[in-house]
């Protein structure tokens, strides 16, 4: 194995996505391995890989590590995208867990069903609009470039990440947003994240009717 992390998972966004941007945030290079079919993953528990059964996977330092906060705490650690000390660490960390809130929303939208889909767009619009975003935009308002002690973190990856999730469902969502619209722009042309926003960057696409199929195939009992 090369010295770069190795990431396992499915070929889609999921839960390894926040990890795949904070490694390209990072400017980490890594390597992929797609699970397809339900004995690659039941190979990975009986080979004992899988902590607690479940993926994400990754590969890193030597270690085999799972539970995706604890691999994004440890890239931002390794990465210096962690804060200066305790209290910006605990800053970032509140955001990020309002962000992955919101995420969870956008993560399982695409297993609703067709009848509960207007719903569901609906209410992630409200929870983005009206709790989620107001709080990143009056930050902003009072800091300068970035979320945390006006270094670039984690924070700010899980929140670009977050805001074109939510783009690509509700496009007029940074309309009265200020802030967060200057923020998507400095972020995305910050070098790393320019490039994984290129076509042909390890950055997934919004998952499809294939993706979905293949989830469901391999994790459901």
């Amino acid at each position: 194995m090369s010295g770069k992390p190795r990431l396992t998972y499915c070929n889609g966004r999921g839960r390894m996505e926040p990890v795949r941007w904070l490694l390209a945030a990072a400017g980490v290079e890594f390597e992929e391995v797609f699970l397809e079919t339900r004995e690659q993953y039941e190979k990975l528990i009986k080979d004992g890989v899988l902590m607690f059964q479940q993926v994400p996977l990754v590969e890193i330092d030597g270690m085999k590590m799972v539970q995706t906060r604890a691999i994004l705490s440890y890239i931002a650690g390794k990465y210096n995208l962690y804060g200066k000390d305790l209290k910006e660490r605990a800053l970032i960390d509140m955001y990020v867990e309002g962000i992955t809130d919101l995420m969870q929303m956008i993560l399982v939208f695409p297993f609703s069903p067709p009848e509960a889909k207007e719903k569901n767009l609906d209410s992630i619009k409200d929870r983005a609009i009206n709790r989620y975003f107001p709080v990143f935009e009056k930050v902003l308002k009072h800091s300068q470039d970035f979320l945390v002690g006006n270094k670039f973190s984690w924070a700010d990856v899980q929140l670009i990440e977050a805001v074109l999730a939510v783009e690509e469902k509700i496009p007029a969502v940074l309309s009265g947003f200020p802030q967060l619209q200057a923020f998507k722009v400095r972020m995305s042309n910050m070098p790393t994240i320019k490039k994984f926003l290129q076509p042909g960057s390890p950055r997934k696409p919004p998952p499809d009717e294939c993706y979905i199929e293949t989830v469901l195939k391999i994790f459901k009992k």
